[in-house]
């Protein structure tokens, strides 16, 4: 019953971004982004009510740069799914936290999973003359970020207040983060916030990319131990995919599908007696 909490968070996640790739017909990523931030901020808010906790200057300071490198993330991962396939983007971006958890590790299994995920992105992208590589890039950047995230999430939980800071942290980025993430849509076309559907879907967004698999993980993180979240991790990039096949039409090549079945392998194999990486699944 747990995983299917699990899955049920990363279906919500990936279908949130799939409604984003729809937004991207007439909203710039970075904004679709920020509508994003903005939208969680709001549910996260209304939902922990942070206000009822005392916060130091410091407390606020630190949630601020997680929401802010939380935004960052979510901007590079929709940058890059508006130019490769969900999947792919979902799986090259898993570099990060495998990168993370097995930095410093001299264990052969944790090396074995840096290989198996390079290995991975090159039959995602490196190997395929169609790629887009400023889609891929875009996908790396998510992945650097997800470990900065990571990082940082730790720091977060362990001041023993990882929602409540995720909803200031998203409110500070979405107030710090408007004019640069807003900017080059309202130059270039400011009807589309005129438009109800704009709000609607970017709501939509916040709610089934952020609100719903934080809470559910929230969930099976409470009867699950971490090792065995990590091990979850790994369906991420299969659920990613199908996600985009059914809502997107992004069937994947032979050439992609091997790459996520790489990924997929090194995150079971970088489980093993790994910590599960803090929050739900970047993007």
């Amino acid at each position: 019953m747990v995983p299917l909490f699990f899955v049920a968070g990363a279906i919500s996640q990936y279908i949130g971004a799939a409604v984003g790739v729809f937004l991207f017909e007439t909203t710039d990523p970075a904004a679709v982004a920020w509508l994003r931030a903005a939208a969680a901020a709001l549910v996260l808010i209304a939902w922990r009510r942070p206000w009822r906790l005392t916060w130091t200057r410091h407390g606020i300071a630190v949630a601020g740069g997680f929401g802010i490198v939380t935004v960052a993330m979510n901007v590079a991962f929709f940058e890059a799914i508006a130019r490769i396939p969900l999947g792919t983007a979902v799986a090259i971006e898993f570099l990060g936290p495998v990168a993370v958890a097995t930095l410093g590790s001299r264990r052969g299994r944790d090396i074995a999973a840096v290989v198996m995920v390079a290995a991975g992105v090159l039959l995602l992208a490196g190997v395929q003359a169609d790629a887009d590589l400023l889609g891929v890039g875009f996908a790396l950047l998510a992945a650097a970020l997800w470990a900065g995230y990571i990082l940082l999430g730790k720091r977060v939980a362990d001041a023993g207040a990882g929602l409540d800071s995720l909803a200031v942290g998203m409110a500070v980025a979405a107030v710090v983060l408007a004019p640069p993430l807003l900017s080059g849509q309202l130059l270039s076309d400011a009807t589309v916030f005129a438009e109800p559907r704009t709000w609607l879907l970017g709501l939509g967004i916040g709610v089934l990319s952020t609100a719903v698999p934080y809470a559910l993980d929230q969930f099976v993180l409470t009867r699950i131990s971490r090792a065995r979240f990590a091990l979850l991790l790994a369906l991420l990039p299969a659920t990613a995919a199908l996600v985009g096949a059914v809502m997107l039409r992004q069937l994947p090549t032979p050439a992609e599908v091997a790459g996520i079945a790489l990924v997929m392998a090194a995150l079971i194999i970088s489980a093993g007696g790994q910590h599960a990486t803090a929050g739900p699944v970047g993007g």
